[in-house]
């Protein structure tokens, strides 16, 4: 059975359950580092074909930011986290004077677990009106923001990916930096991580409707993704609850594999996790955009 997942962290996780915990993933380097008691990043960088291989992923850099035991509506833990965010995307996107980013919010604001891209970029400093209307083309304290929510293709007939690259063929950023929701193997995952990446996004993924992907090679700019698992597979989320009290974990899969549990789950407190979560990411590309402003 495959274990469906959009993290990076759950495939490495993945094959050490394999191979022992700590096994060396040939091609893949790992790094932790913590921000204080509550907030530890993991820096994935998957650097040849074995790697990408193994990892199931594109190779690229892949930065998993955890929150021990989820936020809880805490402002001191979300502001750790969106520090912790916000430096990783500066090392992604080094800011400078003629910065230009594009920053699209992909899903769909009615379906909540589908929601975090366009409540995120409903929170973004968006400032490429003041550059036009200035007529500048660069500023030493923020950089010029457009913000772009495309929808999805069942209510606009059309593919995010195709409005994205118009609308960056209009603002010319030097990167489009895509928000998303994502899908995760454990339900503990929800409430606790963020994904960052610069090997881009395929929009709708987390919520099993795969579109054209977005890429460098797709966009003709860097592609950035920040995402956040909001929803997990019946099957993976049964075996994930059970692993403890399973005999025979084989035959389970075997099981949900024949069952057929083709749908996808969310938990019911999913409305909290798009707040929090969508004001962390918001806050971090407000810090790491804008830093004469936010920092």
């Amino acid at each position: 059975m495959i274990r469906r997942t959009d993290l990076a962290i759950e495939n490495k996780e993945m094959f050490e359950e394999g191979n022992g915990e700590g096994s060396q993933i040939p091609g893949v380097n790992v790094k932790a580092e913590r921000y204080g008691d509550d907030v530890t990043v993991t820096r994935i960088t998957i650097e040849d074909e074995r790697g990408s291989a193994i990892m199931n992923k594109p190779q690229g850099r892949y930065i998993t930011v955890e929150i021990k035991g989820g936020v809880n509506g805490s402002e001191e833990i979300k502001e750790m986290a969106a520090r912790a965010v916000a430096a990783e995307l500066t090392a992604l996107i080094p800011f400078h004077h003629y910065l230009k980013v594009l920053v699209v919010g992909l899903g769909n604001e009615k379906v909540t677990p589908d929601s975090l891209g366009p409540h995120t970029v409903s929170k973004i400093r968006v400032t490429r009106h003041l550059f036009l209307h200035y007529e500048v083309e660069g500023d030493d304290d923020q950089a010029n923001v457009s913000a772009l929510n495309p929808g999805v293709m069942a209510s606009t007939g059309m593919e995010s990916g195709d409005l994205i690259y118009g609308a960056a063929e209009i603002t010319d950023p030097e990167v489009i930096l895509v928000i998303d929701s994502l899908a995760a193997r454990s339900i503990e995952r929800i409430n606790t991580t963020i994904q960052i990446t610069d090997t881009g996004i395929s929009p709708g993924a987390g919520m099993g409707n795969h579109r054209k992907v977005l890429t460098s090679e797709s966009m003709g700019r860097k592609v950035v993704a920040v995402g956040v698992p909001t929803v997990i597979d019946a099957g993976s989320m049964v075996l994930d609850s059970l692993a403890d009290y399973l005999s025979d974990a084989d035959r389970a899969e075997d099981y949900i594999q024949q069952a057929k549990l083709d749908m996808i789950v969310t938990p019911t407190d999913i409305d909290e996790v798009i707040h929090d979560f969508s004001e962390i990411i918001a806050s971090a590309i407000n810090i790491a955009l804008h830093p004469g402003i936010y920092s």
